[in-house]
């Protein structure tokens, strides 16, 4: 995978480290550092795939065409696409359609568009990139996230072995109480603290891919 977008400010492993260690998740990388005092050093990071996770809109018009969601209703505003999920050692949580990006995506973004289709089983026509993080800065990895919307259809879910994995529809208020519990932490979004409407997540202008 190419990375589209990188920021100016990841810590990320140098060209020329040697890969020492290759595991299932993570990658263990070490190069020779030259320290102050003219002396070298060993340094080491981990490496693993980037994630991604995508914030999905739906008008009331696009939800009203939908099938296998849980306790759908009748709504007159937009929504947000969310996903009630089990997985070995996890007990249920909530969390939006995302996951690792894999080696055959070509970028961030199909990646994204993947995780989608086979999460939550649509496809949507807009893409825009709001926010890239990277967790720890000992780990070359970047979580991107994006908000997606215009439905272009639905189809089955294909989930991995190891998921179960039901959509939901929310709100940004409901979302914004429901990312306070413990099993909804990565429900919690840094823009929801200073908005209350999917209008004014559309607005925001995040990086350009």
């Amino acid at each position: 995978m190419r990375r589209t977008y990188i920021p100016e400010w990841a810590n990320l492993i140098p060209e020329g480290a040697k890969c020492v260690f290759s595991g299932v998740i993570y990658d263990v990388y070490q190069w020779p550092q030259k320290m102050y005092d003219g002396s070298t050093a060993t340094f080491e990071m981990l490496r693993r795939p980037d994630t991604v996770k995508i914030i999905a809109v739906l008008t009331p018009d696009e939800q009203a065409r939908l099938r296998n969601v849980v306790n759908l209703t009748t709504s007159i505003e937009d929504r947000i696409v969310i996903t009630k999920q089990k997985q070995p050692r996890k007990d249920w949580f909530y969390d939006y359609p995302g996951g690792r990006v894999d080696a055959e995506d070509t970028d961030e973004l199909a990646g994204a568009k993947r995780e989608l289709l086979e999460e939550a089983g649509l496809e949507f026509a807009n893409w825009k990139l709001v926010e890239v993080k990277q967790p720890f800065n000992k780990i070359d990895w970047l979580v991107y996230t994006f908000v997606a919307s215009g439905l272009v259809r639905q189809t089955e879910q294909h989930l991995d072995s190891g998921e179960l994995i039901e959509v939901e529809l929310a709100t940004v208020p409901e979302i914004q109480k429901l990312a306070q519990t413990k099993d909804s932490q990565y429900l919690r979004f840094k823009y929801f603290d200073k908005i209350d409407s999917i209008k004014e997540l559309q607005k925001i202008k995040g990086p350009t891919l």
